[in-house]
């Protein structure tokens, strides 16, 4: 019995609880300091609640950085969306002494995880050029309140160390 528990801790240990990732990259050519205000080009996401989600989000880390939110005449467009795809999983829970021990039962379940993905991208309003991107990607909880966190982290992630110097 004892050689099961741990066995499934083990199991429980290696399995990612919503495995995520944030990566920005932009222009190192362009000086991020000429840039003081933005305005929002288009938002699209699968679902309509995150949109605004996004933009709140965004617009909180920006703001907390010295930029101003424009309606006209602004140095930077911002431009975001999201997308959820299916990824298949495989998880096998052995019993019984499983594999070290000897004997034992694997048991395998595949499943189908959401995955989702976050897309911020800042152009020069002035020369229409893309100057800074950032990436998330995160396994999905069927809990919108999880997600709506997870997003709200992965987005001040994103904007860390922005702006680059």
């Amino acid at each position: 019995m004892k050689r099961l528990a741990l066995a499934m801790l083990a199991v429980a240990l290696a399995m990612p609880a919503f495995a995520y990732k944030v990566q920005t990259d932009y222009d190192h050519n362009v000086n991020f300091e000429r840039f003081h205000n933005y305005c929002w080009g288009r938002v699209r996401t699968s679902n309509p609640f995150y949109a605004s989600r996004i933009r709140e989000a965004v617009d909180r880390n920006l703001q907390a950085k010295g930029w101003q939110l424009a309606t006209s005449n602004c140095d930077a467009t911002l431009f975001a969306s999201d997308r959820v795809r299916n990824q298949r999983e495989v998880q096998t829970l052995y019993s019984g002494g499983g594999w070290r021990w000897g004997g034992g039962v694997a048991t395998r379940t595949v499943y189908n995880q959401s995955v989702g993905h976050v897309l911020v991208d800042i152009f020069s309003t002035k020369n229409k050029e893309l100057v800074w991107r950032g990436m998330t990607e995160r396994d999905l909880s069927t809990n919108s309140d999880k997600n709506t966190k997870a997003l709200n982290n992965d987005i001040n992630s994103m904007f860390k160390k922005f702006p680059p110097k």
